[in-house]
């Protein structure tokens, strides 16, 4: 059984339902990458699978058990969370808001160590923000503070990492550095990492396990290499294209037709 499975799902927000009967497993020790329209259901469904949303039917099951059921820090020491846009506490510094990546690993017989240190020190230095330890939070950029919370993310040490839309903020080296640090944690340390993508040749490029979106649904999943292709793209994008292979890495390469060709000219 895979660790963290949604089963038969309906997930929304008060009357509005986004997704009915959906079904996922996340396939272990994958870089699994959530791709689709805006509005499609895949920030909502990362909220399930966090716990952060409570499905009106079905349920979201964590180690074969229903993740509403299991205490909060137990979640909080399997399964970390980035959340799409994150608001720190007023006049906390970088240094502070990373070190609380470390709390679900806290307790009455288990305080601040030097494990804490060095691996909230490793957190910041592997995401680049080491040097802004002592800096306070709601001065950065907002690059900078995505890349603070992609460390706390990383301090919480999870085996099972869910990241909304990570690169939001960053420009373009930036946005690479974080896919090949989440490639790295995959590859290197073992982590099931979960992501919401826009960019559809990052997702290709970087996902082990693809999920293709549309109106709560399901389209595809399964290998870039073997789903992603130009009927793919135009059901689940509504767009015409066509995919080669990436020169650099052989993996699906989307490239959108020409304005000419979209517009029938």
């Amino acid at each position: 059984m895979n660790r963290l499975i949604a089963d038969d799902v309906t997930i929304g927000y008060d009357q509005r339902v986004i997704a009915e009967k959906l079904s996922v497993a996340i396939p272990d020790n994958s870089f699994t990458v959530i791709v689709g329209p805006n509005a499609c259901g895949k920030s909502t469904l990362l909220r399930a699978l966090s716990r952060m949303l409570k499905p009106s039917a079905g349920r979201v099951l964590l180690d074969g058990q229903t993740i509403q059921s299991l205490p909060a820090k137990q979640v909080a020491r399997t399964l970390g969370l980035l959340p799409q846009s994150s608001i720190a506490p007023d006049g906390i510094t970088v240094g502070d808001l990373v070190a609380r990546g470390r709390y679900p690993h806290q307790g009455l017989l288990r305080q601040w160590s030097n494990d804490d240190e060095r691996i909230v020190r490793e957190s910041m230095e592997s995401t680049g923000v080491a040097e802004l330890g002592d800096r306070y939070v709601d001065e950065l950029s907002g690059g900078q503070r995505q890349r603070v919370w992609i460390a706390m993310a990383l301090a919480q040490q999870t085996p099972l990492l869910l990241l909304d839309e990570p690169t939001t903020f960053l420009d373009i080296q930036h946005q690479i550095d974080v896919l090949d640090l989440c490639a790295d944690l995959h590859e290197e340390q073992g982590r099931t990492l979960v992501a919401v993508l826009h960019d559809l040749n990052h997702a290709a490029r970087y996902a082990t396990h693809l999920i293709a979106l549309r109106d709560g649904k399901v389209l595809a999943e399964g290998p870039p290499g073997e789903i992603v292709t130009a009927d793919l793209v135009a059901e689940t994008f509504g767009i015409k294209c066509q995919v080669i292979d990436d020169p650099e890495t052989g993996t699906p390469l989307v490239v959108p037709a020409a304005r000419k060709a979209r517009l029938g000219g």
